[in-house]
């Protein structure tokens, strides 16, 4: 399967996600001068011209950064966007680039550094890097694990971002576009996703930011990559309060997971049957029950232990997915109070309710 195929299939699995038929071209880097394809190539002829960068023929490669003379702040922020193929990396891609980001795709994973290191030698100009990484990377993808050690070495700020969705949804996005997996083989669709998904497995285990695409169309995932990268000045943690309904099954980008079937179930009141935890009457409801508010100031405390150790470790980002049966009262309910608690306390929080509607 050649680049411009697995580029097919990307662009039709975004749209097949988003329920859009819009065409859109292959992203441009946010340099108005080069496009991805030009950067990834300048890029190795870079390093095919600096005696310290050797050869991709079998010989070795190196991925150090020799930033001799540049000054720290001028080494650029970097993000690493990777993920299943079909899940939708190009839009997160086109998402960076929209907001100012340099933006390669398929760059071979040894020549990240030598990437950075350009950056570092523009004189500020590009500032902030963003690489897309994946199976069509083939051999240069073993390189990967080497060149994030080098770069953590050189103290480059770098985060991952990882796309992820449901076998299902991934099977037929493949299949509306009539294009084999790029790891299938002779095998089927399915046999590709999980040998991808054991070679990603991780990867996906040291990503800062996992995002399910499952369920999302183009202008949801945008609006979760706005809400992660937009700011100008980047906050010690960004949280994901979701509510959702465990009769749909669990999110699988959550890191915490509660359950609030704890509690009655307000679909059992004909007068509040109608509405959601957002309808005041309900969520009056459903915190009058013994046990809510109580849970709500314990787990409040719990996340504020939990946040300090995120900051710690370095993590950025958290999805506390809040459950119920439907996910249409008491974890919409829940949900809210507890953005507005982690609001107060100066967390930057965004609410999703994957469920609500749904009924």
């Amino acid at each position: 399967m050649n680049e411009q195929d697995e580029q097919d299939t990307e662009r039709t699995a975004e749209q097949e996600a988003g329920r859009t038929a819009e065409h859109e071209k292959p992203p441009k880097a946010a340099s108005e001068d080069h496009s991805p394809s030009e950067a990834s190539e300048q890029a190795g002829e870079q390093a095919e011209q600096a005696p310290e960068a050797g050869r991709q023929d079998g010989a070795q490669v190196s991925t150090g950064i020799e930033t001799a003379g540049v000054p720290e702040a001028a080494i650029p922020e970097l993000v690493i966007i990777s993920g299943m193929s079909g899940a939708g990396r190009s839009t997160a891609a086109k998402c960076l680039e929209d907001l100012g980001w340099f933006v390669v795709d398929n760059l071979p994973p040894a020549l990240i550094p030598t990437m950075v290191e350009l950056g570092a030698r523009s004189q500020g100009n590009v500032a902030r890097i963003a690489v897309v990484v994946d199976v069509r990377g083939r051999r240069f993808f073993d390189n990967l694990r080497d060149s994030l050690a080098d770069l953590e070495a050189k103290s480059v700020t770098r985060r991952i971002v990882f796309l992820e969705s449901s076998d299902d949804a991934l099977v037929r996005r493949f299949e509306s576009v009539r294009r084999p997996h790029p790891l299938q083989g002779d095998g089927r669709i399915v046999d590709g996703i999980a040998a991808e998904r054991e070679l990603l497995r991780e990867l996906r285990g040291d990503a800062d930011l996992v995002i399910d695409t499952s369920s999302l169309n183009v202008h949801e995932l945008r609006a979760k990559m706005d809400a992660q990268f937009a700011g100008e000045e980047e906050p010690e943690l960004r949280a994901t309060v979701m509510s959702f309904g465990f009769k749909y099954g669990l999110p699988v980008d959550a890191d915490l997971v509660v359950d609030m079937r704890f509690l009655p179930n307000p679909h059992w009141v004909p007068e509040l049957r109608q509405y959601t935890g957002l309808n005041e009457e309900v969520a009056a409801y459903v915190f009058n029950q013994p046990g809510a508010k109580e849970f709500l100031d314990r787990y409040a405390e719990l996340l504020r232990l939990v946040q300090a150790g995120y900051r710690r470790e370095g993590k950025r980002y958290v999805t506390i997915a809040v459950g119920c049966t439907g996910g249409k009262h008491r974890s919409v309910a829940m949900s809210e109070k507890l953005a507005a608690r982690l609001v107060s306390e100066g967390v930057e929080t965004v609410v999703v309710h994957r469920d609500m509607g749904r009924e």
